[in-house]
């Protein structure tokens, strides 16, 4: 039998309790076990829940209890959740968790405290909600030299972005509607600004190369700047913007990892990824490229996975197989700026003094565009040639082209 401890009973931990107990008999006979929950840890009282018998305010009675041999942490942060992670960890239990601020930032000391502890700590629900992209990324490519990971990570920035280009919404616009629908917080900065992306980028980098890749090395731009502007010139030249996160290993060996927006080709299936859905792609240098597709967030999408990785931990209790991945350091990653690609600019500009300071530009056009504003495309260039040629210009946008 295994024994289940819940921290947090927000939108993703009580999705959990819900899972387990709607699936229980089904859970327990993949396990060839009984799973059952015993706690569920919180400050605050559910006296109308049906799971108000197992609500507990002291981490301690998980701690010293026996019993328990999973902790699942979705309490989120990197403060408390870390401190509860690791105590649980060294009292010998392994722990299940969907923070991905928690991993992105600490995931090499609690894999190495799990591994010293002979137990699991499992994070499938960091990235991509309920679908499945941990596991198959460390087993079932295990045979490819992965070569480039690029995502659509974040449900909310994708459906702001969706509603600017199908509905003509602006920005404030669309974000007020995703607060309304509940898919943004009061506080969306780290889904505007593109934190969130770049915390799960860090985890699937991570667990594809090898070494502990830190938010704070990954530069990262959110889709504040995104104007219905630049959504009509994508338009016009069949293109979509989309916010992605993206690790790339170089021929060298070296590796970029940055977030930002891009505009996409309609023919990319990135492109036709729209609302609060999240798309994966891995690059492998046998399989090429292999998409995962699905409901990047939400109660139960997220709680599936959560669940999953609970079965996986009682399945191999006292033997466990870590998903984990080596030390980070300062020469880990290398800045994007000598990815060479193309631009889109929008700027306060002339075409003649564009033709001066480009080479062969790509003109766009759209309807209603003031007088002095041009919007084009560059030729494939690295980001410090981009800066110099822009140096005479007023770039108003400047957004990469994947």
């Amino acid at each position: 039998m295994a024994k289940v401890a819940i921290l947090g009973f927000g939108t993703v931990g009580s999705g959990v309790a819900e899972v387990l107990q709607a699936n229980g008999p089904h859970i327990s006979e993949k396990v060839h076990a009984p799973v059952e929950l015993k706690y569920i840890l919180d400050v605050r009282d559910f006296p109308d829940s049906p799971f108000a018998d197992k609500i507990i305010h002291d981490f301690g009675m998980i701690e010293a209890d026996p019993e328990v041999d999973i902790v699942v942490e979705t309490i989120g942060g990197a403060k408390i959740a870390r401190e509860f992670t690791e105590r649980a960890l060294r009292a010998g239990k392994s722990v299940v968790t969907s923070n991905k601020e928690l991993v992105a930032e600490h995931g090499f000391q609690l894999m190495e405290l799990a591994r010293a502890n002979e137990v699991s700590y499992l994070y499938e629900a960091s990235v991509g909600g309920g679908i499945p992209i941990i596991r198959p990324l460390k087993q079932c490519l295990a045979a490819n030299e992965i070569e480039a990971i690029c995502g659509i990570l974040n449900g909310t920035t994708n459906y702001i972005l969706t509603r600017m280009i199908r509905s003509g919404l602006s920005f404030q616009e669309a974000l007020k509607e995703a607060q309304a629908n509940g898919y943004a917080e009061a506080d969306p900065t780290a889904d505007i600004e593109g934190h969130d992306a770049c915390r799960k980028i860090c985890i699937l980098a991570s667990l594809a190369f090898g070494r502990h890749i830190y938010p704070s090395q990954v530069p990262t731009e959110g889709i504040t700047g995104v104007t219905l502007a630049d959504v009509a010139y994508a338009d016009s030249c069949g293109r979509k913007i989309k916010l992605l996160g993206r690790a790339i290993r170089q021929k060298d060996g070296s590796l970029i990892t940055f977030v930002a927006p891009h505009l996409v080709d309609g023919e990319d299936p990135l492109a036709g990824v729209e609302d609060v859905f999240n798309a994966i792609t891995v690059k492998g240098n046998a399989t090429g490229d292999v998409m995962f597709y699905g409901r990047g967030a939400g109660k139960l999408p997220t709680a599936s996975a959560v669940v999953a990785d609970v079965m996986e931990a009682a399945r191999t209790k006292g033997r466990p197989k870590y998903l984990d991945w080596g030390p980070g350091g300062e020469d880990v990653t290398v800045p994007p700026d000598r990815l060479k690609s193309a631009w889109y600019v929008r700027a306060e500009a002339s075409a003649e003094a564009i033709r001066t300071a480009f080479a062969a530009p790509s003109f766009l056009a759209r309807a209603g565009a003031p007088a002095g504003e041009t919007a084009f495309l560059t030729q494939p260039m690295t980001r410090e040639r981009l800066e110099q040629a822009l140096r005479s210009l007023k770039p108003k946008s400047v957004f990469r082209v994947l």
